[in-house]
């Protein structure tokens, strides 16, 4: 089964959040395809990855990219897994459908807990997440930023 982790923005953007996630899924060594909510944020997304830190390097691509079997983050508003990704991260209001999970070692959702509409896919997804057998973690965020787990 699958393990899922949600993670809870509070007090940083996704912006500021998903380049260093990725950094440290990215440095497992695991193929990662981002699923994003629209296609337009995906490119913004991708410009993102690319001057978030000057020091930092996330080699990644997107449809207008190409090449996505050479990808090893791959970011899309599709359903289709063109890098063959074992990790998925969903951001922006993506969604996978539970049969879709077992498909990925690990899943982790990053939504915004400002936003009611956020709040509720989110307890949606862990819903059916514990419904499909997924192991499932809960992480926020504490005052200077730093993510906890919660149980």
């Amino acid at each position: 089964m699958s393990r899922v982790d949600f993670y809870h923005l509070q007090r940083q953007t996704l912006d500021e959040v998903l380049p260093k996630l990725l950094g440290k899924a990215y440095s497992t060594g695991k193929r990662i395809l981002i699923k994003v909510g629209t296609a337009e944020r995906v490119e913004f997304l991708n410009s993102l990855l690319w001057t978030f830190d000057e020091e930092s390097f996330l080699p990644h691509g997107s449809k207008k990219d190409g090449f996505a079997e050479a990808q090893p983050i791959w970011l899309t508003a599709d359903d289709d897994n063109p890098n063959q990704a074992t990790f998925l991260f969903l951001v922006d209001g993506a969604e996978v459908a539970p049969t879709a999970m077992a498909n990925y070692e690990r899943i982790f959702n990053i939504f915004d807990g400002n936003v009611e509409e956020a709040l509720n896919q989110a307890r949606r997804l862990w819903k059916e997440c514990k419904e499909a057998g997924c192991e499932v973690y809960y992480w926020q965020q504490s005052p200077t930023g730093a993510w906890e787990q919660k149980a």
